[in-house]
């Protein structure tokens, strides 16, 4: 390995608090060299973020190191007074933040916002070189990107500007926060490469803190694994993923979801990871340890040198402890148990059923507030769920994926279209008959935390929909109700006197889960309901959806852009883009055989742990359209690799490929091929190459 730029040996921030000090970093080391990609991985909790802030020295007032050394180059950072400090940030070192929302100041424009950095940087010719950045960070027209406000970007143009900011200094070493968290593949993809390639224009060394095992494997060099304030296992890349050493990171491993586990349960770490503020006097992660024995209990494990350029912080590597050896065998969950998948359900049996829905908000103008034209949200939506089955709704973020949920419940009026729940058509209903519809209908939202009263206790948030519905006549039989809903969904009856704040993210998810079954409900429409949940906490909530569905039997919408957790828990898949399903049919058969070429897009944008079954990204030209002036035709064809002339005339219909299985698509319709099923050599091959995914 070449000469190291970061040097982080021993590293200690403690946080004080009233119960005392909190050991938020514990004695971390690792280097980074010039070029190279540093993987920092692990649960929510176990410090990844604050050993980043504590090498920017960006510790919250309450944070302080109590000891290590932090070398860039010769230079000790930890030792450098603040003023000289402030002139490292950004010239040799710099971050990109986890929320580029809440990093980005709403009352600048982003132009300004780089050229401030420019400025105090020493650097001259802000103008051009904000357009230079702007365009090196891949977004388009940047003349007019650089004069809007950071509400007028996406979520993925955000992140860029972050990183034009990041880059504005030339740092030595990069940072990167969960640069991807909440993105969709596609953009997350756009942002990663970003990364490689400037990476190797400019040589600059990257820590990448993330939890999703995925992007790690696409982007690592060296992997570190951190818990409970410290790193237990250090490898290269291609080591770790081929046999991870430590219990920690095998655990993690086992709970990712994918097709293959879809008639199991996805594997749970037990517990969660310690308070750190506890003293630690044996192994940190034992309470969790599916091979945890006398010596974990007693002493805490040496960093052993496992393989060469392999560490793991394990007593089972430890030949001077007595006790079993690892075994080598599956380190999954021993309570894992089979799940039947529901029987099929036939098609004559629909619980919901969606035609032609369509949701327009109209854009106002001028002083009297003229309406000047319609943001086509939701264009044309049909979609049916029968009872006891799962349809998961994907695409990019602004496609009207949560718009299409929030139809459905009435809680956004649609602009036309029918929707059909059990018979009752509920575009019709009003007042009291729609209230008593949604009894079965409840959604559980992206964000928990938001969608819970801060100042309601947790029994409250629970009993409150049964006092809408009427359900339980005395208090005692809904706190019992309560207490039952709770323990469903995994959780304690005592926290019913707790408040939102004073619990995990995981925990808040399972809190709104027992909110939708508080009125027995029959469809659930879960929107996102695991994004940016660690895979650990992740694999919680999905055996938990899985389980309710068999024992419940009931149906969800499931919105999201996690393919994998569509793998596992779907029954059928709907893609949409731009207001419009442009693919829809079984898992099976959108994942394994996909038509459409947006479609095609969103898988071979996923990272994989399975090097075997990576591919090349299929890129897309440009960013989604804005859907108050979508394109003629077919919505997709401006950034269509496959587009041709017939694509900017008139959208296509559905060509059938199965009794289950459609795309909108002129590949395979009016006359585009012989067959539908006919494709060039260059389509089979891509066609493969998805397939062996």
């Amino acid at each position: 390995m070449s000469e190291p730029v970061l040097e982080v040996s021993g590293l200690k921030a403690w946080f004080g608090t009233a119960g005392g000090p909190v050991h938020a970093v514990d004695g971390v080391d690792f280097s980074i060299a010039r070029g190279e990609t540093f993987a920092l991985l692990g649960e929510s909790g176990c410090g990844k973020s604050m050993t980043a802030l504590s090498i920017m020295r960006l510790l919250p007032a309450a944070g302080r190191i109590v000891a290590g050394e932090v070398r860039l180059g010769a230079r000790n950072l930890l030792a450098l007074p603040e003023m000289t400090m402030r002139g490292v940030r950004g010239r040799h070192l710099a971050m990109i933040f986890q929320e580029p929302q809440s990093s980005l100041n709403p009352v600048l424009s982003v132009g300004a916002q780089i050229a401030e950095t420019l400025r105090r940087r020493g650097q001259g010719a802000h103008k051009r070189r904000v357009l230079e950045l702007l365009d090196a960070v891949g977004i388009p027209d940047p003349p007019r990107r650089a004069r809007e406000y950071p509400h007028q970007l996406s979520g993925g143009m955000k992140q860029r500007v972050m990183i034009a900011i990041a880059l504005a200094g030339e740092p030595e070493l990069l940072i990167a926060d969960e640069p991807t968290t909440a993105l969709d593949v596609t953009i997350q993809a756009q942002v990663l490469a970003l990364l490689r390639k400037l990476q190797q224009r400019t040589g600059m060394a990257l820590l990448l803190i993330t939890h999703d095992l995925g992007v790690v494997a696409e982007m690592a060099d060296r992997v570190a694994v951190m818990y409970a304030g410290h790193v237990v296992e250090q490898a290269p890349a291609t080591a770790f993923f081929a046999q991870p050493a430590h219990p920690y990171s095998r655990k993690l491993f086992a709970s990712l979801p994918n097709l293959g586990k879809r008639a199991t349960r996805l594997a749970v770490i037990r517990g969660s990871v310690p308070s750190l503020a506890l003293e630690f006097k044996a192994c940190r992660f034992e309470a969790r340890c599916d091979y945890a024995w006398s010596a974990c209990r007693e002493t805490p494990p040496r960093w052993l040198e496992h393989e060469p350029g392999r560490h793991v912080r394990c007593h089972l590597y430890d030949p001077a402890q007595a006790g079993e050896p690892l075994t080598g065998r599956d380190m999954a969950d021993d309570a894992a148990k089979s799940v039947a998948d529901a029987e099929p359900i036939p098609t004559r049996q629909v619980l919901l059923q969606v035609d032609n829905l369509k949701v327009h908000f109209p854009i106002h103008a001028g002083v009297f507030k003229r309406v000047v034209g319609h943001v086509r949200a939701v264009d044309g939506v049909s979609l049916a769920i029968p009872p006891s089955r799962t349809l998961a709704l994907v695409g990019e973020s602004g496609c009207g994926k949560t718009t299409v949920g929030k139809g459905i419940l009435q809680l956004l009026p649609p602009s036309a279209g029918s929707v059909q729940y059990a018979g009752d058509e509920l575009t019709r209903l009003g007042g009291r008959a729609l209230r008593r519809r949604r009894k079965e209908l409840q959604i559980i939202f992206q964000d928990p935390y938001s969608s819970m009263n801060p100042r309601m206790m947790i029994g409250d948030i629970l009993e409150e929909g049964m006092l809408a519905q009427h359900i339980g006549r005395t208090q005692a039989k809904r706190l019992e109700r309560v207490a039952t809903l709770l323990a469903q969904v995994g959780l304690d009856a005592g926290v019913v006197r707790r408040y939102p704040h004073e619990f995990s993210g995981g925990q808040r998810q399972r809190i709104c889960i027992a909110r939708a079954l508080a009125v027995d409900p029959k469809l659930i429409i879960c929107d996102e309901p695991t994004s940016a949940l660690d895979v650990s906490v992740q694999a919680q909530i999905l055996n938990l959806l899985q389980e309710l569905q068999q024992r419940l039997g009931l149906s969800y919408l499931f919105i999201t852009h996690n393919l994998a957790v569509v793998e596992y828990l779907a029954h059928e898949v709907a893609v949409m883009y731009l207001g419009r399903i442009v693919e829809q049919g079984t898992v099976e058969e959108v994942l394994n055989d996909p038509r459409h070429p947006y479609t095609r897009a969103l898988l071979s944008a996923v990272p994989t742990v399975d090097p075997k079954s990576r591919r090349e990204i299929i890129r897309l030209a440009g960013d989604l359209p804005s859907p108050a002036n979508p394109p003629p035709g077919c919505h997709f064809h401006p950034r269509c690799p496959q587009v041709m002339p017939q694509c900017r005339e008139n959208y296509p219909n559905a060509t059938h490929f199965s009794t289950t299985h459609r795309a909108h698509c002129y590949l395979y319709g009016d006359g585009a091929h012989a067959e539908n099923d006919a494709y060039t050599t260059t389509e089979r091959t891509e066609r493969h190459v998805i397939r062996s995914h």
